[in-house]
């Protein structure tokens, strides 16, 4: 009997603080969270094909609506289609009902600051109050359970597993490259060297490396020394099998989302990214092999992008952010959680996705449902949450 099955028998008489009955796992769950340092570009990889005003939003950088063209949008349903580079990788999973998606996700943090944001949403404490960064979501997790492995494949200790409990880490950067590849640029400028638009192409390509320049440290730093998306793609098979043999629950940061400048749209920079980062995640479900039942994979950032395109065909810092949950004994197949139509009316600050699910309200609700965590034991992990069901597993 998988987690899917066991889930589906009903609940033993166990109460959470989402007002709800789960049943204690008989199988020990496997939890990895991946963490997109930088903030992805959400409404690229989980694109709203439904809303005329996203079209507006971004003339040169939308992904095509559905059709029979490769770099076209993969359709899911009426109002939402995924990231062409997915063809291979998430949508066989989403097919399967082994994939979901949760839109308008985040913190309620509005610093839109990286580092700032990041460490809130690792720490998972309430807003408002004083934060104990000796104290990190997951360590909590790992407290109120009965001795789950933890392990980070990063290079330090991550915030989210500060505290208490002893937590190992194992590097993981050391492979992959950067997403921009400036000799596409040299290949441009030779092929309009001789033609009436060599002055435009030449001032255009200055401008976008004085761009670049400008904002890579910031860039850089967002990443705080996190795989590349290259790097997790070769390093996939290693984390699986660890998982699979070794450990219970992960954490893996993955950098390079901070895509202020020619981001591209159903090719460049960010495809590349999204393509290497589904094609390691494709491996993770391939090779935890039987254990994929019971396994569940949350992919997250610390926050979304701008739903409008700027002038360097980039976004800039957003607001809401779109979570993907996978794993065996997802309930997925489905774009879950609370949305609203994507009209300007109902942008957040009239520039960013609003967010409807508050983060530490989705992950309350499913570690309760993974763990059978009691309303006790998820006040440990999420101090005051209310958890929010959307039935993911």
């Amino acid at each position: 009997m998988n987690r899917r099955q066991l889930l589906k028998l009903g609940a033993l008489p166990l109460a959470t603080a989402c007002g709800q009955l789960f049943a204690l796992p008989r199988v020990p769950a496997k939890l990895l969270v991946v963490f997109l340092r930088g903030g992805y570009d959400a409404t690229s990889l989980l694109v709203p094909v439904g809303s005329p005003f996203y079209y507006e939003a971004r003339p040169n950088i939308a992904i095509p609506r559905p059709s029979a063209d490769a770099g076209a949008a993969l359709p899911l349903d009426a109002d939402w289609g995924l990231h062409p580079s997915q063809r291979d990788t998430l949508l066989p999973l989403f097919a399967q009902g082994q994939a979901a998606f949760v839109p308008f996700c985040g913190t309620d943090d509005l610093t839109r600051s990286h580092f700032e944001t990041q460490d809130g949403i690792e720490l998972g404490q309430p807003l408002g109050g004083r934060r104990d960064f000796r104290s990190g979501f997951l360590n909590r997790l790992v407290g109120v359970l009965d001795g789950p492995r933890p392990i980070a494949f990063t290079d330090a200790l991550p915030i989210v597993f500060r505290g208490d409990r002893d937590v190992p880490n194992m590097a993981m950067r050391s492979l992959g490259k950067s997403g921009v590849d400036r000799r596409q640029g040299e290949i441009i400028d030779a092929m309009y060297r001789r033609t009436a638009l060599a002055s435009q192409v030449t001032e255009g390509l200055g401008l976008r490396e004085e761009v670049l320049q400008a904002m890579a440290p910031e860039m850089e730093a967002a990443s705080r020394g996190a795989i590349t998306t290259k790097g997790f793609e070769l390093e996939a098979q290693r984390i699986a099998t660890l998982l699979r043999d070794r450990f219970d629950i992960g954490f893996v940061d993955v950098g390079g989302w901070d895509t202020h400048v020619g981001q591209g749209g159903a090719t460049g920079p960010l495809a590349s990214r999204l393509d290497e980062l589904g094609r390691g995640l494709a491996v993770i479900a391939r090779e935890m092999g039987p254990r994929w039942s019971d396994t569940v994979v949350v992919v997250l950032s610390e926050f979304g992008r701008t739903f409008r395109e700027n002038g360097n065909r980039g976004t800039d810092h957003g607001h809401g952010s779109v979570y993907w949950v996978l794993g065996g004994s997802v309930r997925g197949g489905r774009v879950a959680g609370d949305q609203v139509a994507l009209t300007q009316a109902n942008l957040f600050q009239n520039r960013d996705y609003p967010v409807q699910n508050e983060y530490r309200a989705v992950f309350a609700a499913l570690l309760a449902r993974m763990y059978g965590l009691d309303a006790t034991r998820l006040d440990r992990v999420f101090p005051g949450v209310q958890a929010k069901d959307l039935g993911l597993v």
